[in-house]
């Protein structure tokens, strides 16, 4: 299969390097010291940004028989769907095309639990741009019958970016508001998703991406904190929580996610249903020793 990516980030990087023998990969990144950084044998790697447009993407579009797109929108808009999106419409083999989202654009729904049927009511310009680029890249594929899925992404986690890994960084807090939960996913859990869009199960649609148990942030860094015999942190009332406003904004937030159009329609086994399977997987792995600190 012939892959275009646009946004090499990490998702999609877990996505292609634990895949890669499945694909002749093209994929974009904003600078040339990353791209020679990151090209190997199946994977070529361009330089996508306001400063500069490789045109050999242009020539991969044109072979593509996917697109994998997780570059974040702007106020503007998506870059590459605003730099390549007459390219992809034109483009012969181009059979399916997955776009990685956030649950973000559900907005606050005080715990209770949604799926995709949902009304979405984002309560910042980030979600606000993110909704409408979503609904961009579906009108993109309805003309040609392409299958455009939309990935909603729950909080990703994974190697090197988990609760062991700030544990031993000194940065992991245990912040508490009452009633409050999130939802988290696998970056494992995220590539599964992919594979199963690309083989074009569902026909195209929008997806929650999260694992089965949506919970406390505290709970998290805990159960960490024990899995590499770590005192936790103190416990920190929200209210008196010194945050930035992009994190206070993301606990003005809560809602369960649910998955099961996921795990029963797209057909999506979990690897990691919870986050204790992961955080184990991940310690039993090495994140968090005093190596990885």
């Amino acid at each position: 299969m012939n892959l275009v990516i646009f946004g090499l980030g990490y998702s999609a990087t877990h996505f292609i390097q634990s895949r890669a023998e499945k694909f002749c990969c093209t994929a974009t990144v904003t600078t040339t010291e990353k791209a020679r950084s990151l090209t190997r044998p199946g994977l070529d790697v361009r330089v996508f940004s306001p400063e500069t447009i490789d045109p050999f993407i242009f020539d991969a579009i044109a072979k593509a028989d996917a697109v994998l797109a997780s570059v974040g929108p702007g106020a503007n808009g998506d870059p590459a769907l605003e730099c390549f999106g007459a390219a992809m419409a034109q483009a012969p083999n181009l059979k399916t095309i997955v776009y990685l989202s956030t649950i973000g654009v559900y907005g606050d729904h005080q715990g209770a639990w949604i799926d995709e049927t949902t009304p979405c009511a984002p309560s910042n310009d980030r979600s606000r741009w993110r909704l409408r680029v979503e609904e961009q890249w579906l009108a993109l594929g309805a003309p040609a019958g392409r299958h455009v899925h939309v990935l909603r992404l729950a909080g990703i986690y994974g190697p090197g970016q988990n609760a062991l890994v700030n544990l031993r960084r000194g940065t992991a807090r245990r912040i508490v508001k009452p009633g409050q939960v999130f939802n988290r996913i696998h970056v494992e859990d995220i590539a599964r998703a992919i594979d199963a869009c690309l083989v074009d199960r569902g026909n195209g649609r929008i997806w929650n991406i999260s694992d089965n148990e949506p919970a406390p942030g505290e709970d998290v860094v805990t159960y960490a904190a024990k899995r590499l015999g770590m005192q936790p942190p103190p416990l920190i009332d929200f209210e008196t929580a010194t945050l930035s406003p992009m994190a206070r904004s993301f606990y003005g937030e809560t809602k369960r996610v649910s998955n099961r159009a996921m795990r029963e329609e797209l057909g999506v086994k979990l690897a990691f249903p919870s986050y204790r399977e992961g955080i184990d997987a991940l310690f039993e792995d090495g994140d968090g020793s005093m190596t990885t600190a």
